[in-house]
């Protein structure tokens, strides 16, 4: 009797800490999102234009990002007066690398295109997360800076998976962890997320610092953000005589 009593407590109290971990969990993605600028404010963007930075030891290279529904989003970085650019137009991600020996346009594939997608939802891959078939798991508490944190582990539907860190007072994303494909094999990927700032009512990190290795690689210091700004959808469509190309990458 002892042992049945005991057995069938053991499954009460799992099954009560599954549904409080994802009661959790939802509880926090919701003040999030509320952090944010609410729900209603997220989804009424329609386009995005970010201009900024990025930084690398003692050089700095001009950046611009374009967003716009339903998944379109762009990537253009000036680097020593060549531009590098990431692009995935709904429906296939292209890259044009002036740096590698090969710089023609070149199709994306395996994680580079998998991150080419993420980037282009302008929700954010938390909000909605269960219609876009993701998982969301609360893994408690953390510091990270010296700052109280909450970490949520992601599962996105494409099989990838990152950890997510939300301050505990302001509830906004201050770090992401992820597992990334780099030129140098696969190496866990740490994300900083500083000094936000209100953005037509929403809330938009301004610094954003990529560590591998926990060394710093780079920082996106954003200049300005155009929440509805008119985007020609062509910006984001491959250009035609590089449409058979494959990648030769992941």
């Amino acid at each position: 009797m002892i042992g049945k009593f005991l057995a069938w407590l053991f499954w009460i109290t799992f099954l009560f800490c599954l549904n409080a971990s994802a009661q959790t969990a939802d509880e926090l993605i919701g003040k999030h999102i509320e952090a944010r600028g609410g729900l209603q404010k997220i989804k009424a963007v329609r386009s995005i234009k970010t201009t900024g930075k990025l930084v690398e030891q003692n050089m700095s290279f001009p950046f611009t990002i374009y967003q716009k529904r339903p998944a379109l989003f762009r990537f253009d970085a000036d680097i020593q007066g060549k531009i590098l650019t990431l692009a995935y137009n709904g429906e296939m991600g292209w890259k044009i690398d002036p740096f590698q020996a090969n710089p023609e346009l070149i199709r994306m594939a395996g994680a580079e295109l998998r991150e080419a997608q993420e980037q282009a939802d302008l929700d954010g891959a938390l909000v909605d997360y269960q219609e876009k078939g993701h998982r969301v798991e609360f893994l408690g508490k953390e510091e990270v800076g010296g700052s109280a944190v909450y970490k949520l582990k992601l599962s996105l539907k494409n099989g990838d998976e990152q950890t997510i860190y939300l301050d505990c007072h302001s509830y906004l994303e201050v770090k992401t962890i992820a597992l990334k494909i780099t030129p140098a094999g696969e190496m866990e990927v740490e994300i900083y997320k500083r000094d936000y700032k209100m953005v037509n009512g929403l809330a938009w990190a301004h610094s954003i610092e990529t560590r591998i290795r926990k060394q710093s690689l780079y920082t996106q210091l954003i200049d300005q953000v155009e929440i509805d700004l008119a985007i020609d959808s062509a910006v984001f469509k491959m250009p035609v005589e590089a449409q058979e190309k494959k990648s030769s990458g992941h």
